[in-house]
C-alpha cells in the first residue's frame, strides 16, 4: 500500500471548499475529452449532484495532495440518471425508490499515481456498509484499465446508456451489489 494514503468521506457541505481541486483534477484526467468534459459542464454536473440527498465524496490523498476521488449518491424515486437507456433491460429495472440504487458518478485518479490500488481503495470505501441493493456506474467502453478492473471488482454490464448531456457519449451501464463490507478492504 502507498505510504502516506488517506481516505476520507466528506458531505456536500464539507466538500464546498475542495470543487476548485475536484475539478482541477477532473480536467487533468479528461484533458483529451472534447466538448463533453469541460469544465464549465463538470461544474453544473458537480454542483447538481451535490444538491442529492445522499451524496457521499471519498478523496485519496497522499501528503495533502489529492491524487483521487470518488463520488456518488442513492437514485431518488423520480430520477433522470437512466434516461437514455438503450433496450431492452430486464422488467422493473429502472424502478427507483431512493433506497435501491447507489449511483457512483465519477471515479479518478491523477495519472501519475495510476495502477497502485488507489481506484480500488476508493472505490470500496465508498461503497463499504450501503444500504442500498445494488450500485451502479456508467463506464466509457473504449476505457480498457477501467472496464478490466470494474469486471474484476464484480462489475457486469447489463446495457448501454446515453445521458441527456450535451455532446454525451454512450455509456457501458455497469451494476453490483452496493455493499462491499464483507470485502476486506485494501487499505490500513
Amino acid at each position: 500500500m502507498i505510504e502516506g494514503l488517506e481516505l476520507r468521506h466528506h458531505t456536500a457541505d464539507q466538500a464546498a471548499g475542495l470543487i476548485d481541486r475536484l475539478v482541477e483534477l477532473y480536467l487533468m484526467v479528461y484533458a483529451d475529452g472534447g466538448e463533453f468534459h469541460s469544465e464549465d459542464r463538470y461544474r453544473r454536473q458537480l454542483a447538481g449532484h451535490m444538491q442529492r440527498d445522499g451524496w457521499d465524496l471519498v478523496t485519496a490523498t497522499v501528503d495533502g495532495e489529492l491524487v483521487g476521488y470518488i463520488y456518488g449518491f442513492p437514485l431518488p424515486a423520480e430520477t433522470r440518471w437512466w434516461g437514455g437507456i438503450h433496450e431492452p433491460i430486464p422488467a422493473g429495472f429502472t424502478n427507483e425508490d431512493g433506497k435501491r440504487t447507489f449511483a457512483i458518478s465519477e471515479l479518478m485518479v491523477a495519472p501519475d499515481w495510476r495502477r497502485r490500488g488507489i481506484a480500488r481503495s476508493l472505490h470500496d470505501e465508498l461503497l463499504a456498509g450501503r444500504a442500498e441493493e445494488r450500485a451502479t456506474l456508467l463506464a466509457e467502453p473504449g476505457n480498457a484499465p477501467a472496464q478490466a478492473a470494474y469486471r474484476s471488482w464484480g462489475w457486469r454490464q447489463v446495457t448501454k446508456l446515453r445521458p441527456d448531456w450535451e455532446h454525451a457519449p454512450t455509456y457501458d451501464v455497469l451494476i453490483t451489489p452496493a455493499s462491499l463490507s464483507s470485502r476486506p478492504h485494501p487499505c490500513p
